[in-house]
């Protein structure tokens, strides 16, 4: 079979503006809820796109950590490509590919460091071989073989033997803050329902979000 004869029918479903809340956040947290809910392997996995000097936009496979009203917190190493990226240009987005339930999530916005504190309290909530592979590994530098990097994880292991082990200073949280939020949903006859909640200034002077239907 050839790769342009595969396709399937999306029948979990569809989506109606009088069902949708005002605030994203509320049906992203449902969404969410429901992706953990149908035991999928990965339900907080998103993938994060960004601009890389020179212009080339490179993705990877993250791990959601946190979301409130503020955005989506991830973590990683600090000197990582991404965290360069970042650095670069600090616009980026995320899409959760929830597939199992004909849905995804796109959002695009700037992302900012999160507070030390925050860091240093989700660091101190990892399993402790998360910590040690935070001081392990210098993310994204190149490396011989396997038997190097693992050789590098004794020796961390070694040098934290029967002590605390403290975040390191090239590492911590990320928030990408959201100006915009699409929401998709498979339909049959590729007639999907897409909604896209943006961003704009009141003149309250807070943002306030403008939702539209878009077509598939």
């Amino acid at each position: 079979m050839e790769l342009k004869d595969f396709r399937r029918q999306y029948t979990k479903g569809g989506l109606r503006r009088g069902a949708l809340p005002e605030q994203p956040m509320a049906l992203f947290e449902q969404w969410q809820a429901d992706a953990t809910a149908a035991g999928l392997a990965d339900p907080t996995g998103c993938v994060v796109a960004t601009v890389h000097p020179g212009g080339m936009v490179r993705q990877r496979f993250v791990l959601l950590k946190g979301v409130d009203e503020r955005g989506f917190v991830f973590y990683t190493n600090y000197k990582s490509d991404k965290a360069v990226a970042l650095s670069h240009c600090d616009e980026a987005s995320m899409l959760f590919p929830w597939n199992e339930l004909d849905r995804q999530v796109s959002i695009s916005g700037v992302v900012r460091k999160v507070s030390e504190e925050e860091s240093d309290q989700y660091f101190a909530a990892r399993p402790r071989a998360s910590q040690l592979a935070a001081w392990t590994s210098q993310q994204s530098q190149p490396i011989e073989s396997r038997d190097a990097l693992e050789q590098q994880f004794h020796a961390t292991v070694a040098r934290f033997e029967g002590d605390h082990v403290a975040r390191p200073p090239h590492w911590g949280g990320f928030r990408l803050e959201p100006t915009r939020i699409e929401f998709w949903q498979g339909g049959s006859d590729r007639l999907h329902d897409r909604f896209v909640y943006v961003s704009e200034p009141s003149e309250q002077g807070s943002d306030q979000w403008r939702l539209s239907r878009l077509q598939p």
